[in-house]
């Protein structure tokens, strides 16, 4: 994982913390005191330090500014054109492993940066990890997050990247698929639609395309008790778990109010 380089004067003075915030500000960041913190610490001279706040003032989404997103205690790497983990996403990890305590093989489909599967790994212990996502840019991000793990990490457009020998082992089975409406993507946040890979995003006509395409093929590659997690919004949740049950899964759907997220569980008997 990417550290932060300490930073030292005269960049670290007040007066330039102060100036950093008042560029923040003025260029629209909400939390400019908290980002000028981060920036500062990342920038190792004022050189670098003038750069990293331009690139955040003109828009450039803090994660990819630093070259990292804090999820679930880790820096995870990411990248010019990868998908950036969302703190919300945290909750599916939780309830995996509150669903498969003792899992031994993890997969996380749709991996982007890979963040969902070292996070498990980092929760679970020693695991067999796969990833796999269909974008070379997530792919090549992955490995470097999923190296300390051990985790193994292929190209290819869901379960057909997956090595064969997986079918039946899998205890749990993430998959953060796409889920926004093809009609929606353009009302996303800048950050997101300027910056993300359009195959992150785009879910299909009613966003639920890609999850439908994994709740089929699912129970093939899971173990007897093992869950297949999904993220989807409140508003897709019903017809998303009626792809689960369609997949011969035992489903139930999972809500946190405090990150406003849903996650569609599915366990095979």
């Amino acid at each position: 994982m990417p550290s932060l380089s300490p930073f030292t004067p005269p960049s670290s003075s007040p007066s330039s913390r102060a100036s950093v915030v008042v560029a923040l500000r003025a260029a629209g960041c909400v939390f400019a005191e908290d980002e000028a913190e981060l920036i500062l610490a990342a920038a190792r001279t004022p050189d670098e330090l003038a750069d990293l706040v331009g690139r955040r003032a003109a828009g450039l989404p803090l994660e990819l500014v630093l070259g990292w997103a804090e999820f679930r205690g880790l820096r995870v790497a990411v990248e010019p054109g990868v998908f950036v983990p969302r703190r919300r996403t945290e909750f599916l990890v939780e309830r995996a492993l509150a669903q498969v305590p003792d899992a031994s093989v993890v997969v996380d489909l749709c991996c982007g940066s890979g963040a969902v599967g070292a996070a498990l790994a980092a929760a679970l212990g020693p695991v067999e990890l796969h990833a796999a996502d269909i974008d070379p840019a997530a792919v090549r991000c992955a490995r470097r997050n999923v190296r300390e793990a051990g985790g193994h990490v292929h190209a290819g457009d869901l379960f057909e990247a997956l090595p064969g020998n997986l079918r039946g082992r899998v205890d749990i089975l993430a998959a953060n698929v796409p889920y926004v409406p093809t009609d929606e993507v353009g009302l996303l946040p800048a950050e997101a639609r300027e910056h993300e890979p359009l195959v992150a995003l785009d879910g299909g006509t009613d966003g639920l395309d890609v999850l439908r395409r994994v709740a089929t093929r699912a129970s093939r590659w899971l173990a007897p008790g093992g869950c297949l997690l999904i993220e989807t919004s409140e508003r897709q949740a019903p017809a998303a778990v009626e792809a689960f049950i369609r997949g011969g899964l035992t489903t139930r759907l999972a809500e946190s109010e405090e990150w406003f997220a849903h996650v569609v569980i599915g366990t095979r008997s």
